[in-house]
C-alpha cells in the first residue's frame, strides 16, 4: 500500500510561485500514475494534472503553461511546479496515485477521480490579491 505526505503550500502573493512535493513510500508509486487535484471551500475536488509511468504529463486547462508536474522515481516523488498564482488557485491540493497501470495512460483516466486509490493529506495554497 502507498502512503503518500504532501508539503510545499503556504500563502504567497499573486504572481508569485510555490513548489508542492509529495513524497511516498511503497513499490507501487512506480507502477502507477499521480496526479495532483485541488479543492476549494464549497467546490468539489478537481483535477490539475498528473503524470503518467511513461512521463507523459496531463494539465487542466486553468493551470497549463503555468503548472508543471514531474515524478523522480529512485527519490519517489512526484513534485508539482506552480508559477503566476492567482487568486483561483487558491485550495488545498491533494497527491494521489492510481493502481497499478498500463505504461501509457489516457487523459479519461488521469482526471477521474476513482481512478485513484491513495490520496494524500492535502497541503493547504492561499494566493492573495
Amino acid at each position: 500500500q502507498v502512503q503518500l505526505v504532501e508539503s510545499g503550500g503556504g500563502l504567497v502573493q499573486a504572481g508569485d510561485s510555490l513548489r508542492l512535493s509529495c513524497a511516498a513510500s511503497g513499490r507501487a508509486f512506480k507502477e502507477a500514475c499521480v496526479g495532483w487535484f485541488r479543492q476549494a471551500p464549497g467546490k468539489e475536488r478537481e483535477f490539475v494534472a498528473a503524470i503518467d509511468r511513461s512521463g507523459g504529463t496531463y494539465y487542466a486547462d486553468q493551470v497549463k503553461g503555468r503548472f508543471t508536474i514531474s515524478r523522480d522515481n529512485a527519490k519517489v516523488t512526484v513534485s508539482l511546479q506552480m508559477n503566476s498564482l492567482q487568486p483561483d488557485d487558491t485550495a488545498t491540493y491533494y497527491c494521489a496515485v492510481t493502481r497499478r497501470t498500463a505504461f501509457y495512460a489516457t487523459w479519461d483516466y488521469v482526471t477521474a477521480l476513482e481512478s485513484y486509490n491513495t490520496w494524500g493529506q492535502g497541503t493547504q495554497v492561499t494566493v492573495s490579491s
